[in-house]
């Protein structure tokens, strides 16, 4: 894989935690972001879109306020820093990478992102 998610695990509901995606082989500098997430049973959702400080940025209404994208130049990583999580964000997480420009609906769809991670699980319960 291009790109490896981490930081997943299990949390209390109310608690956070802090996902980060590594890439190899391309610079996030020439890339934009997406964070996407799989529950049982469920279709792959759109969580967040980013192009970089300054650039487009797309939250979806179950997650704003509450998810905050970052990156690490120096470490070629973005991360994903979520408060207030809920049961129902249990899911396994994604990130995937997508040329700047290519996305122009939203929620992005899957198909606009060239690199995807395996994915980290992140349980939320008490």
């Amino acid at each position: 894989f291009q790109l490896q998610a981490s930081g997943g695990g299990l949390v209390q509901p109310g608690g956070s935690l802090r996902l980060s995606c590594a890439a190899s082989e391309f610079s996030w500098d020439d890339s934009a972001v997406g964070w996407f997430r799989q529950a049982p049973g469920n279709e792959r959702e759109a969580l967040l879109y980013w192009e970089g400080s300054g650039g487009v940025t797309w939250y979806a209404d179950s997650v704003e306020g509450r998810f905050t994208i970052s990156n690490d130049n120096a470490k070629n990583t973005v991360s994903l820093q979520i408060t207030s999580l809920k049961p129902e964000d249990t899911a396994v997480y994604y990130c995937a990478a997508a040329l700047k420009g290519v996305v122009h609906t939203y929620p992005p769809p899957t198909s606009d992102f060239h690199s995807w991670g395996p994915g980290t699980q992140v349980t939320v319960s008490s």
